[in-house]
């Protein structure tokens, strides 16, 4: 039960972004934009500002990169061996590649290891953005209507507000300049909101899936790569890299969290199987209630 207490606070604030969109109906872009382009880059340039930079960046970048390529593999295995089409092996991969570290996972570190498990969940979400927005793109669009250049998605990667703000606390951490507390307090306030936003907005996607047209062999592949491989493949990487227990299970806790949200506004975008790839976001989502608190219980939480 203390255990489900944890991410119970993270799906009230779901429940009430899906009643809310079920109820009212809102204009889920413009939210996310908000979230994405004005709140989620005053989170990471505190996180990097705050954060003394040390050897664990490098070790979480070498094990996001590892788990992505693992995870890939992975999943053009599995889809070659069910003799998927290419659309559908592009949207296997936007699903079981790609957690949701950011507004799922990092309130559930934050609740599960406190205030250091959640500067982690955050730092590690800033490398997902990335790999979200060169990886994921080039994914969606290989399997997609619309196709897109090596440029046009370093271009997107470049305007991703979340690196700004990475690299301008970076750069003031590096050179050592102080922030007055009042500016630093305005920050907070605005990198505080940003989170329950986009757990608002999760929650608001999930009420406007649709389940038309599924092919719902490809779904429980993706979960089960998602869900169970996912964290496995982790914990055999970890098994190599030498970090400390709190990153360590902050890293295992995100390699199990369910497929990421914006691999479904990528799908839609490019035309990539969006029903396959939304139904999945849904599936995992739902049967994270009860993984979640196993990982959790499995970490020693």
């Amino acid at each position: 039960m203390d255990l489900l207490m944890i991410i119970l606070p993270a799906f009230l604030i779901f429940l009430t972004g899906f009643a809310g969109q079920k109820c009212i109906g809102f204009d889920i872009k413009s939210i996310s934009m908000a979230a994405l382009y004005l709140m989620s880059p005053f989170l990471s340039f505190r996180t990097f500002y705050v954060n003394e930079l040390t050897m664990e960046y490098l070790y979480i970048m070498v094990f996001c990169l590892a788990l992505a390529f693992l995870l890939i593999v992975v999943t053009l295995l599995t889809g070659l061996i069910m003799k998927a089409t290419r659309q559908k092996i592009a949207a296997m991969i936007l699903g079981g590649v790609f957690m949701n570290s950011g507004n799922y996972g990092a309130p559930v570190a934050l609740f599960a290891f406190g205030a250091a498990g959640f500067d982690y969940a955050v730092i590690i979400m800033v490398f997902h953005a990335f790999l979200m927005n060169t990886v994921g793109l080039f994914a969606a669009s290989f399997g997609g209507e619309e196709e897109t250049t090596w440029k046009q998605s370093l271009q997107r990667v470049t305007r991703m507000p979340v690196l700004h703000g990475a690299f301008f606390g970076i750069m003031l951490q590096l050179f050592n300049i102080p922030i007055p507390p009042t500016i630093m307090d305005a920050i907070s306030l605005v990198a505080n909101a940003s989170i329950p936003t986009v757990m608002l907005v999760l929650g608001m996607q999930l009420a406007v899936i649709t389940t038309k047209q599924v092919a719902y062999r490809y779904v429980s592949s993706v979960a089960v790569i998602r869900m169970i491989v996912s964290p496995l493949l982790a914990m055999g990487i970890l098994s190599l890299i030498p970090v400390n227990d709190v990153l360590k299970d902050v890293m295992i806790l995100l390699a199990a969290m369910p497929a990421a949200a914006n691999s479904t506004m990528l799908a839609i975008q490019f035309g990539t199987e969006p029903d396959l790839v939304s139904f999945t976001t849904l599936v995992t989502t739902l049967i994270s209630i009860l993984t979640i608190p196993l990982v959790l219980f499995l970490l020693g939480v």
